[in-house]
């Protein structure tokens, strides 16, 4: 069986980022993805998606990353569901094992962060 998601678009907000009761690190953020079609008016709709990033990865992303950047994500689809004010709700979010930079700033560029790959929108993605 297979559970592998890749995606490509902009954050719709800063990441925020938290640490569990053991001190590891997680960011979440909610990535737009263009939809590949336009609409009976002639627009682009997307969907909002929402990530996971865990560890060193979560750290990096909260630090250099902010609302509009884009960027590439390869994960899995993870479902759940918990219990609020008595209703049962279902969540569907992708837990990312890579996320990759497609933009950054110039002044970023010539830095070494770990973890940070930036990849120019030119180049064939590797995934």
């Amino acid at each position: 069986m297979v559970n592998r998601t890749v995606l490509i678009g902009r954050l719709t907000k800063d990441p925020e980022l938290r640490y569990t009761k053991s001190g590891i690190a997680v960011a979440r953020f909610t990535l737009a993805v263009d939809r590949g079609f336009k609409n009976q008016q002639g627009e682009r709709e997307a969907d909002f998606i929402p990530i996971t990033v865990w560890r060193t990865q979560a750290e990096n992303c909260a630090k250099h990353l902010q609302k509009g950047r884009l960027v590439a994500v390869v994960g899995r689809i993870q479902t759940g569901s918990y219990d609020k004010d008595g209703q049962r709700v279902y969540t569907t979010d992708v837990v990312a094992d890579e996320v990759r930079f497609l933009e950054f700033k110039k002044e970023q560029e010539d830095t070494n962060i770990p973890g940070f790959n930036p990849v120019s929108t030119d180049e064939e993605l590797p995934f």
